[in-house]
C-alpha cells in the first residue's frame, strides 16, 4: 500500500466523489486520528475508499488517491466474482458449504439440514428470505456467544446486534452495546467465537494493550494470532456471499 504525505487544513464530513482516472467511485473519509492517507478497495459496495488525515486537504488527499492508479486496477483484476443467493448455490454457514435449494412448493419460511437451506415460495423473494435467515441466525448465534462470554469476563453487555459492515467484524462502544457482521455466521465456528472474545474483552479495556490482549486470549481460549490471519484470508470470500452479480 503506497504511503502518505500531508497538505493543508482541512475539516469536514465523508463524501462521495467520481474522479477522473479511477474505476470506482472514491469516498473521502477525513479522520481525526489518521495519520497518513490509506486507499482500500470496499466490494460490497463497488467504492474506493480514503481515509486520511483531518489536516490534510481534500484536493491533496484526492490527487495523491489518482496517483495509485496502477494499485487500483491491480487489485481490481484480482476481485472474484460475487456470489449471489441464488437456488443451486453452494456458500459456506458455519465454515462447511451448504446448498441453496428452492422448490416453489416448499415452506416459505428457510429450513436447514446439515447441508442444504431450502426454502420455498416466489423465486423472486429467495435472496431476501435466505439473507434474512442467516442474519437471524449470526444475531442469535451471535447473542448467545456474547452472553456465555461476558459472564465469564464478568461484564454486562447493553446490546447485541448485527449489521454488514464493510471493514469492521465486530465493534464495541463504551456504554456496552457491541455490533457484529452477520457474515461472521459463514465462518467456521472458533472464527466467531475468537470475534466475540475480542469484543466482550473490549467491555474491560478499550484499547488494545497488553491487558486487552491477555483478556482477549483467556476468553478465547487459544491462538488469537493464528485465527486473526484465519479471518483475513476467509474475508474477503465471506464478503462476496449474497453480493448481486
Amino acid at each position: 500500500m503506497p504511503e502518505t504525505w500531508n497538505g493543508t487544513l482541512s475539516t469536514g464530513r465523508s463524501e462521495s466523489l467520481a474522479p477522473a482516472g479511477l474505476a470506482w467511485p472514491i469516498e473521502l473519509r477525513p479522520h481525526s486520528r489518521a495519520k497518513a492517507m490509506r486507499l482500500r478497495l470496499d466490494e460490497a459496495r463497488e467504492r474506493l475508499v480514503l481515509t486520511f488525515p483531518r489536516r490534510t486537504s481534500r484536493r491533496t488527499a484526492l490527487d495523491w488517491a489518482q496517483g495509485q492508479r496502477a494499485w487500483v486496477e491491480a487489485q481490481l483484476a484480482q476481485l472474484r466474482p460475487a456470489e449471489p443467493l441464488v437456488p443451486g448455490a453452494e456458500i459456506p454457514f458455519e465454515g462447511r458449504t451448504i446448498l441453496l435449494h428452492w422448490q416453489a412448493g416448499l415452506p416459505r419460511t428457510p429450513r436447514l439440514s446439515a447441508d442444504m437451506l431450502s426454502c420455498g415460495g416466489p423465486s423472486d423473494v429467495f435472496a431476501a428470505r435466505i439473507e434474512r435467515f442467516l442474519r437471524a441466525e449470526a444475531r442469535r448465534r451471535l447473542s448467545q456467544a456474547t452472553a456465555e462470554m461476558a459472564l465469564r469476563a464478568e461484564v454486562d453487555v447493553k446490546s447485541v446486534a448485527v449489521g454488514d459492515a464493510s471493514s469492521r467484524w465486530g465493534s464495541c462502544s463504551s456504554n456496552g452495546a457491541i455490533r457484529y457482521n452477520w457474515r461472521l455466521v459463514l465462518a467456521p465456528p472458533h472464527v466467531l467465537r475468537w470475534v466475540v472474545a475480542h469484543e466482550v474483552a473490549h467491555r474491560r479495556h478499550m484499547d488494545h494493550g497488553p491487558a486487552f490482549r491477555a483478556l482477549e486470549a483467556e476468553l478465547y481460549g487459544g491462538d488469537v494470532a493464528g485465527v486473526r490471519a484465519e479471518l483475513r484470508a476467509l474475508g474477503p470470500r465471506l464478503k462476496r456471499v449474497g453480493r448481486r452479480l
